[in-house]
Order: C-alpha cells, then sequence, then structure tokens
C-alpha cells in the first residue's frame, strides 16, 4: 500500500531500522569500541594527573629547595643580625635605664634637700618619729587631721612608687620589707587619728545640734575623704533616717536604735586601705617540679595535689602539635633548655617510668604541654578554694574607695550648772555600738521580730543610699562588699534588697548591721581585646588603640611620657583628672585600674580571660623589636594570630611616616617565631591561613632586619635615632597591655 500523501518515506525506514535488533557481533563490535574509547580517556586523564602531578611536585621542589637556600642563609646571617639587634635594643634600653637612675637620683637628693617639714620615708628614723609624735599629739581637731592627712597619704604613694618603680638592683629585700610595714603603720594611725577626730566632734554634738530636729548633723568634704556625721540626741523613736542630699549619702535607722545614744558615722575615703590586708589581693604560688625530677623528692602530699584532674591551669588554653625542630623543653626557672628533640624524648620517657602514674601520650602532645607550662607561667598558681561569699581580689577590683559605716555610742555631753560648763571625760576612745544585740533583742518589743531555728532573734537591717563615685566607671551593675574584719577580707553576704538606679547613678542596699563597704567591679571585664593599633604619629610619638572587649581606649606616647587620649563608650567627664594628663606609664596604669578601665593582664589573669598561649619568648622579643621600630613602623592586629598556633605570632606590619591612619592596602602580615620572621603569602582578607612565604621575600631573624633593606632610608634614620626614652616607654605599654596575647 502506497504511503499517504504528506508521510515521509524516510520516516518510515528509520521506523523499521530502528525496530531492528542489533546482532551479537555488532554488539560486541560497539562495546568493544567503547572500551577502547574509555581507554584512551582514561589514559589521557593519567597523563594529564600525571604531567601535573609532575608539576606539583617539581613546584614543591622547587619551593622547598628555595626554603632550604634561604633558611641556610638566614642562618648563615643570623649571630650577625642577632647581634646587631641586640645591640640595637640594648643600647636604647640601657640609654634609657640610666636616664631613669640618674633621675631617681635627683629626686632621692630632692627629697633629702627638701625642707618642708615632712619626713623622707624611706629613712625610718625620720619616719617613725612622725609617726610616733603625730600619735601623741593631743590635737585631734578635724581641720589639723586633715592637713596631717595629705601628708600621710603624700608619703604612703611615695613608698608605693618606690615598691614598684625601684628595679630589683637597687631594691633588696629587706628594704622592700621595711617600706610596706611603713605603709601599713601609716594606714593604721590615719585611721586612728581620724577616730579620735571624730569622737571630739562627737563630744561637742549638742553644740551644732539642729534646733528643729534636735539632731546633730555635719558633713565636712575635702580632697580625699568625705565624713558625714549624724548624732541621734532627741532620741525621737519616729525617726526614719538621715539624708546628706548635697553629698548624696542617707542612711535608714532600724526602730530599735532610734531610742538610744548613738551616732552614725558615713566616712568615705577615696583610697582604700583594707584590700591590701587581704590574703587574695596577691597572687599565690607553689613550686613546679622539673620534668624528669625524681619521685622520691616530692611527699605523699605531693603527690595527691599532683594527681590529673579534669580542670587545670591550664583550661581553656590551645596547644599545637610540636613538631622535631620546634620542640623546646624548659624548667620553670627559664634556665635549662633542651634543644635536640631525641634529648627531650628520652627525658619525657624517663619522667613517665619514674611516676607510673603518668599514661603513655603522644610525646609531641606531651613536650607541648610542658613547654607550655615552662612558658606561660614559670610558677604555677596555688589553686584555692574560696567561699562563695569571699571576694577574689585577683578576679574582682575595689572601685570609689572605702565607705566607713559605723555605729558608735555617743560620748557624754557637755552640761551647763551656774555658769560652769561640765563634760566627762573618758579614756576610751571612739566607741562602736554594738548591733544588733541581746540588749536590744530583749528591748525591742515593740519591733516585729523573726525567731529561726536555732538562731537568736533578728533585728531590722540598716539601710544604706549612695551616689555613684563620679570619677569611676561601672561598665555593669556594681556589686557591693562588706569587710569582714575576723578574717580580713571582703566579702557579699549579709546584703540585700541591692537597688541601682543607672540614670541617677544611685545604689541602695540594706545589711545586717554596720560593715565598711565598697563597690566592686571584675577586673576583667574589657579583656580580651578586639584588636589593637601601635601607629607613629611624629618623631618620638605615637599612638596605640585598643579596642577593648566593651569601649575604644587611645593612648598618645610622646617621649617617656604617655596620656589618655580618648576613651569611646565613655560617660561624659567620668574620667576628666586622668583624661589628657602626661605621666609615666606606670603612673597611667594605676590611675587607668584606679578609675575602672583595666587593660593590663597580671600574670594569673589567664585563669580569668579565655587566651590562646603563646611561646613567651618570641612574644617578649616581638615587643622588644616592636619598640624599636615603633618610630616609623605601624603595628596592628591580625585575625591569622590566633591560628598561627603557640609558637608564632601573626600580626601585621607597614611604614609610616606621616600622622594619620595607615589604608588597609598598606599592611603586609608577617610571622614571628623565636627562630625567624618571615612576610606571609597571604593577606588578612585571605580565605584560610597559610606559612607559605610571600614570593621575592626572604628569612630574618627580626623585623628590623627584614626592613632593613627594603624600608626607606628616612624610616631606618628614624628607628636609629629615636630617643632610648620613647623606646622604653612603648615597651612598658606593650608589655603592660599585651597585646599579642590578649587580642
Amino acid at each position: 500500500m502506497p504511503p499517504k500523501k504528506g508521510q515521509s518515506t524516510t520516516g518510515s525506514a528509520g521506523a523499521s531500522k530502528k525496530g531492528k535488533k542489533l546482532s551479537k557481533a555488532e554488539r560486541e563490535r560497539l562495546k568493544k569500541e567503547e572500551e577502547e574509547r574509555r581507554h584512551i580517556e582514561e589514559e589521557e586523564a593519567r597523563l594529564k594527573a600525571e604531567k601535573e602531578e609532575a608539576e606539583r611536585l617539581e613546584r614543591e621542589r622547587q619551593a622547598k629547595e628555595e626554603r632550604e637556600r634561604l633558611e641556610i642563609k638566614e642562618r648563615e646571617c643570623r649571630n650577625d643580625e642577632l647581634a646587631e639587634l641586640r645591640q640595637l635594643i640594648e643600647g636604647k634600653l640601657i640609654a634609657a635605664k640610666t636616664t631613669h637612675s640618674k633621675n631617681r637620683a635627683i629626686v632621692k637628693r630632692n627629697r633629702y634637700m627638701l625642707c618642708d617639714g615632712s619626713p623622707d620615708p624611706a629613712i625610718p628614723q625620720e619616719i617613725n618619729t612622725f609617726i610616733n609624735l603625730w600619735r601623741e599629739s593631743k590635737d585631734v581637731n578635724i581641720k589639723t587631721v586633715l592637713d596631717k592627712s595629705k601628708t600621710v597619704l603624700i608619703l604612703i604613694s611615695e613608698l608605693e612608687f618606690l615598691l614598684s618603680n625601684t628595679p630589683a638592683s637597687e631594691l633588696n629585700e629587706s628594704q622592700a620589707t621595711q617600706y610596706r610595714s611603713t605603709i601599713l603603720e601609716l594606714q593604721k594611725v590615719l585611721l586612728e587619728k581620724y577616730n579620735e577626730a571624730t569622737k571630739y566632734m562627737l563630744m561637742r554634738a549638742s553644740a551644732m545640734a539642729n534646733i528643729e530636729t534636735g539632731y546633730m548633723e555635719t558633713v565636712i568634704v575635702d580632697e580625699n575623704i568625705t565624713l558625714c556625721l549624724w548624732a541621734n540626741l532627741s532620741r525621737n523613736s519616729r525617726f526614719k533616717g538621715c539624708n546628706f542630699s548635697e553629698n548624696k549619702i542617707s542612711f535608714e535607722l532600724p526602730k530599735p536604735l532610734t531610742v538610744c545614744a548613738i551616732a552614725v558615722r558615713i566616712f568615705h575615703a577615696r583610697y582604700d586601705h583594707l584590700s591590701n590586708l587581704c590574703h587574695t589581693f596577691y597572687p599565690r604560688k607553689k613550686r613546679i617540679p622539673l620534668v624528669g625530677e625524681s619521685e622520691i623528692n616530692q611527699s605523699e602530699k605531693k603527690e595527691e595535689e599532683e594527681r590529673p584532674t579534669e580542670e587545670g591551669p591550664m583550661e581553656g588554653k590551645e596547644f599545637p602539635p610540636v613538631t622535631e625542630d620546634e620542640t623546646k623543653l624548659e624548667d620553670t626557672e627559664g634556665v635549662m633548655a633542651v634543644q635536640d628533640s631525641a634529648s627531650v624524648k628520652e627525658v619525657t620517657k624517663n619522667l613517665v617510668d619514674e611516676k607510673e602514674k603518668i599514661e603513655e601520650l603522644d610525646k609531641k602532645t606531651e613536650e607541648a604541654l610542658e613547654e607550655a607550662v615552662a612558658e606561660l607561667e614559670e610558677e604555677e598558681e596555688e589553686e584555692e578554694i574560696l567561699e562563695n561569699d569571699v571576694v577574689d581580689l585577683r578576679q574582682y577590683i575595689t572601685l570609689g574607695g572605702v565607705y566607713y559605716f559605723d555605729l558608735v555610742k555617743l560620748p557624754p555631753q557637755p552640761k551647763q550648772i551656774k555658769g560652769w560648763t561640765i563634760v566627762e571625760l573618758l579614756d576610751s576612745g571612739l566607741e562602736f555600738f554594738p548591733y544588733p544585740s541581746e540588749t536590744l533583742k530583749n528591748n525591742s518589743s515593740n519591733v516585729k521580730i523573726e525567731e529561726k531555728e536555732n538562731e537568736t532573734l533578728a533585728l531590722p537591717p540598716v539601710g544604706v543610699t549612695i551616689k555613684l563615685p563620679e570619677n569611676v566607671m561601672f561598665f555593669e551593675t556594681p556589686q557591693i562588699a562588706r569587710w569582714d574584719n575576723t578574717g580580713k577580707q571582703w566579702k557579699t553576704d549579709c546584703i540585700s534588697n541591692l537597688v541601682y538606679d543607672e540614670e541617677n547613678k544611685m545604689m541602695s542596699f540594706r545589711m545586717n548591721t554596720f560593715y565598711h563597704f565598697t563597690l566592686i567591679q571584675d577586673t576583667h571585664l574589657n579583656m580580651p581585646y578586639q584588636s589593637w593599633e601601635l601607629r607613629p604619629n611624629n618623631n618620638n610619638e605615637a599612638v596605640l588603640t585598643v579596642f577593648a572587649a566593651l569601649i575604644e581606649i587611645e593612648i598618645q606616647i610622646r617621649h617617656d611620657h604617655c596620656q589618655l587620649n580618648s576613651l569611646l563608650g565613655e560617660e561624659n567627664n567620668r574620667l576628666s583628672e586622668i583624661k589628657g594628663k602626661w605621666m609615666t606609664p606606670q603612673a597611667l596604669i594605676t590611675a587607668m585600674k584606679n578609675v575602672g578601665v583595666n587593660i593590663f593582664p597580671a600574670q594569673d589573669t589567664y585563669k580569668y580571660v579565655s587566651i590562646i598561649a603563646k611561646d613567651q619568648h618570641a612574644e617578649q622579643a616581638a615587643y622588644e623589636q616592636m619598640s624599636l621600630l615603633s618610630p616609623a613602623f605601624g603595628f596592628s592586629w591580625s585575625k591569622w594570630n590566633l591560628k598561627a598556633g603557640y609558637h608564632h605570632i601573626v600580626l601585621k606590619v607597614s611604614e609610616h611616616l606621616k600622622p594619620g591612619l595607615i589604608a588597609n592596602r598598606d599592611w603586609s602580615l608577617y610571622m614571628l617565631s623565636a627562630e625567624r620572621i618571615q612576610k606571609l603569602k597571604i593577606t588578612e582578607f585571605s580565605e584560610k591561613f597559610s606559612d607559605d612565604l610571600a614570593n621575592g621575600s626572604e628569612f630574618h631573624s627580626s623585623l628590623y632586619h627584614m626592613f632593613k633593606d627594603v624600608a626607606s632610608s628616612t624610616a631606618i634614620d628614624r628607628i636609629k635615632s629615636a630617643d632610648p626614652l620613647f623606646v622604653d616607654c612603648v615597651l612598658q605599654l606593650l608589655k603592660a597591655i599585651r597585646v599579642l596575647t590578649f587580642s
């Protein structure tokens, strides 16, 4: 039958052909062709992969050879470079040390020649005579005491300055002990005289009484103290409390006390002479046994203390695997260093054999841990379990001074009899009134009293309201701590109903009796830092900016002095006492801590702040080199510092000779270690970390030699001619803030 019109004959044939089955021979042929094609493709892919792998291996071989060549070159130049670097740095630091020593001698001579009547606190005969004469003095007028107290506070400051700023080579232990003892004695006699002056005022309370209220209320203010004094002359049971409105201090008196012959003193000292009496004020230390030390020298108690626990002083720190060429094992005094990796392994193995309690660990990991212990902490801090309500002054800091909140007995008042004024004189000093007391409990029938099982009857608490000091920064709601005179420590118990008015900066609370109290804040609120930057501002001038956790701090450095230049995130005028004032680094550090701005880690801060440990030798060497180059080079934080591991430090560096900010494009990354310095190929915006050497760069033993041949002549001249005092000032700040570890 012929095809219909419009129907393709080809289509019909194709359909018939499509429907035709292939023969077995044809299928075998097609299969063979397919296999041959696949083999050809696989062979081509294999050859291509082999070629690429060969090229990669060749590149790696060349890179390895080039790296080895550069390492050999660096080792050949290492001794000469380190000698030149050490000569430069030591030349600057020795010159600065000599100048500081001369300045201390001048100050000491000027102090000796001073003829203002004040004693030299460093001379025992003079200061002891001064203390004894003042203690025996009968002149306890408050004005006289205030004038004398200023001299005493200056003397205490002088001794504290001598303790913190005199090098160990110039201050022996006996002198240091003498200074500390003198400080305690001056603080003691100062409080004694304030108590005597308080009693002298209370003996004349009736003459200063308010006619309308019948109470005596007086306030005395000077630059160091605020004394608020109230005397209960009328004994009115309806009395609620007293508000010293101008000074923003008030108290609520429990009803049982309203009918007693008492007085209330709120003595706000803008200094803290109590915290140094606490055992938590000072770091706790104990000796770490040397690696490989025999267990024979350890007592049974020591064995139990060293038993592994789930938590320890190194918790939260990261330690990278250690390669053999990087392994270095040191004892806790930093004296012995074993450089050979085989020796390290042998020592570690002996330690495991001697102390059978140590399980078999990976040797490299164990070596890294031992090194971290030796490097991060020369002496391990003794773990101490404190009660929940005891304030650890290693973790918290007192701010705004101390409030001495006292309830005292009202001395006998003068009586007018036939034109004579008669007053009973008591030999005792200022007498404190006990509260609660059994007498008050028995006589307070009209007061609601709660009786607890197996406890004495309780009396109403005491209410206090204060305004936060104007010259202190609080970054969170302040806490109140009261002084435990028995245990000589700050505690947070016996305090209730704490209310904080953030807008008006007012704090109110209740205590079960009258205590000395203070405001406390977490010391490490602004740690770790977000980032930091150190840049030259002019010749022998620089600006150090630290972006802390809650604020941004800018410190300007000029020659041997520095100042707090700005503080973003601060409240208006709260730091006017220290901002813009030139100080020595140590003075600035103390001033910033006293106002609550602490970016200066202590030796045990790692216990309270999460950080990644760095090799201390590399860290300290980096600070020295940064301070040496700071007249001409800027330095900044890099995110890769966290990824570089324990042995390496990564930071951004740029030559910078003009005032102003450094552009992002001008920064380059450099990696520092105890062995060498190298410029990195990656940038701050790379996807992952790599220690590949930047193209055209070389290894060097120091940052100075890294830039010596590529930096401008102006930059090198600035470095060599920099004022040693400026270099030393930068170094002191870097060591105090530790930007490489706490960022």
